[in-house]
C-alpha cells in the first residue's frame, strides 16, 4: 500500500492545496455567503472523492486493498453532491449538531463534576466547563447564524492545518516514490 500511495504522492498535495484555500477564504473573507463557502466545501469533498477513487484503481492493480479508497471516494461524492443540492441545510444541520453535543457534554460534565466531588479538589472547573459548553449551545441555537460563522471560523483554521499536513504526508511520500 505505501507504494501505491508514494506513487500518488502529488494527489496530497493537490489536496492540502484546496483545503488551504478554502481555510483562508473562510478566515479571512468573512462577508462571504455561507451558501458559497457550503459550495466550496462540497466542491473539496467531490474533488478529494475522485482523487481517492483514482488512487483506489492504482492500488487495485497491486493487489492492496482498494475497495477503502473507493469507499473513501464515494463518500466523498456523496457528501459534495448533497451540499451542492441543500447548502442551508447542511449549514444549519452542522449548527445544530454542534449545539447538541455541547449541550449534551455541558450536562454530563457538570453530573461529572459533582461525582468527582469527592475524589478531587477544584472540580467546580469541570462544572465550569460544562455550563461554558451549555451557554455555547444555547448561543448556536438562539442565533445559529451568528454560530456559523464562528464555525466557518473554525473550520478554516482546521482546513488550514489539514492541508498542511496533507502537503508534509504528500512531501514524504514524493521521497518515497523518488528512492
Amino acid at each position: 500500500m505505501e507504494k501505491v500511495l508514494a506513487r500518488y504522492w502529488w494527489s496530497f498535495y493537490i489536496r492540502g492545496i484546496i483545503a488551504i484555500i478554502i481555510g483562508l477564504i473562510a478566515i479571512f473573507l468573512p462577508g462571504i455567503t455561507l451558501e458559497i463557502l457550503a459550495v466550496l466545501i462540497g466542491a473539496f469533498f467531490l474533488v478529494d472523492g475522485i482523487f481517492s477513487i483514482a488512487a483506489s484503481f492504482g492500488s487495485k492493480s497491486s493487489g492492496q486493498r482498494w475497495w477503502i479508497f473507493i469507499l473513501e471516494g464515494v463518500a466523498g461524492i456523496v457528501i459534495g453532491v448533497l451540499t451542492f443540492i441543500w447548502p442551508q441545510v447542511t449549514i444549519l444541520a452542522l449548527v445544530l449538531l454542534i449545539a447538541a453535543w455541547a449541550l449534551i457534554t455541558g450536562i454530563l460534565e457538570i453530573i461529572a463534576s459533582f461525582k468527582l466531588r469527592k475524589l478531587i479538589e477544584n472540580e467546580w472547573l469541570l462544572a465550569l466547563s460544562g455550563i461554558l459548553s451549555i451557554l455555547f449551545a444555547l448561543i448556536l441555537l438562539i442565533s445559529p447564524g451568528a454560530g456559523a460563522v464562528v464555525i466557518i471560523w473554525l473550520s478554516g483554521v482546521y482546513a488550514i492545518f489539514f492541508g498542511l499536513l496533507l502537503i508534509f504526508l504528500g512531501r514524504k511520500l514524493k521521497r518515497v516514490a523518488l528512492q
